[in-house]
């Protein structure tokens, strides 16, 4: 069947269109995003503003026109944190239901990983044995372990490249301190969550997801996007550790020039690079492989693998 998968994240809301059945993978047929960064939206901390919601209805406006002309069957929705942390997140999801006749389910932090994990095994298949995932996006860090398609440990932390841009640093390049503010932080909050994962023992295939990874990747040297998806792309502590350092030293406007990174997502390239270092090292990661398999794909082969929720085992 054509299926429409609308993701509306922190950074950018995306309509995937694909071809898709049960045993076969999906295979991308049209693709129609935006970068609205909702999660810059945010008003008095936690209100998405009227601006936010006028750009979102917008753009459902659009992806619902698009799915029609490309023959789309099935349509799901669902939204990430930037609509999950709002205070009126479900009451602008509401209005759009009633008005647009089209559900958008917002998923749990857990749900995102779970789902991301579902991906990965499936791109990477049996033989990697006992996967590690870990997935930075705008708003949140996901990071899901295990030995089948669910994963044993799988949880989300507030520590998105958005975010921590938005809430840490004051200056472009930030202060030293701020870095060194940010660094101390991102590292307690991960360090509380890694006896859920080590107690099942050392991960056989390390694996990343998202934007934030590949454009870290791609500026230690991994191929380009244009290679195609079955190139291998690797992500290397040692050279993660020196590209934060050289990051915290750059502008947005200098980060921007560097291969792969665009200039939208430039100024949180340091705070997704400080949260990468982070979990690498603390969950003592020699190197993660890049996954071009993420969230997006794991709703899909749910989708098509039950052909009713999203959420996993439920």
């Amino acid at each position: 069947m054509r299926l429409g998968v609308l993701d509306v994240g922190s950074n950018t809301v995306h309509l995937l269109v694909v071809d898709a059945h049960r045993g076969a993978r999906p295979l991308p047929a049209f693709s129609h995003k935006a970068e609205l960064r909702l999660a810059a939206h945010l008003e008095d901390g936690d209100r998405l503003s009227e601006r936010g919601e006028r750009l979102l209805r917008e753009f459902v406006d659009e992806a619902l026109q698009v799915a029609e002309d490309k023959g789309v069957e099935d349509l799901v929705a669902f939204a990430t944190s930037a609509i999950r942390d709002a205070a009126n997140g479900e009451e602008i999801l509401d209005r759009i239901r009633a008005e647009k006749r089209i559900g958008i389910d917002v998923l749990s932090g857990e749900d995102e990983a779970r789902l991301t994990f579902l991906a990965v095994r499936r791109w990477f298949g049996w033989s990697s044995g006992r996967l590690l995932v870990v997935d930075i996006g705008g708003g949140s860090l996901e990071i899901a372990s295990g030995i089948d398609e669910e994963p044993d440990a799988a949880f989300s932390l507030p520590l998105g490249a958005g975010r921590l841009t938005r809430d840490w640093f004051t200056a472009d390049p930030p202060p030293a301190d701020e870095v060194r503010a940010l660094r101390r932080h991102v590292r307690a909050e991960i360090a509380r969550h890694v006896g859920e994962v080590s107690r099942y023992g050392p991960a056989d295939h390390a694996v990343a997801t998202s934007k934030t990874f590949r454009q870290l990747a791609r500026i230690a040297g991994a191929a380009p996007s244009g290679d195609g998806p079955y190139q291998r792309r690797v992500l290397q502590d040692t050279d993660l550790t020196d590209w934060t350092e050289k990051l915290a030293q750059l502008t947005s406007a200098e980060r921007a020039e560097l291969p792969g990174v665009s200039e939208s997502r430039a100024p949180q390239l340091l705070a997704g690079a400080i949260v990468a270092d982070a979990a690498m090292d603390l969950f003592e990661l020699k190197e993660l492989e890049i996954c071009p398999w993420a969230l997006r794909e794991g709703v899909i082969l749910r989708r098509i693998d039950h052909a009713s929720p999203l959420t996993p085992g439920r």
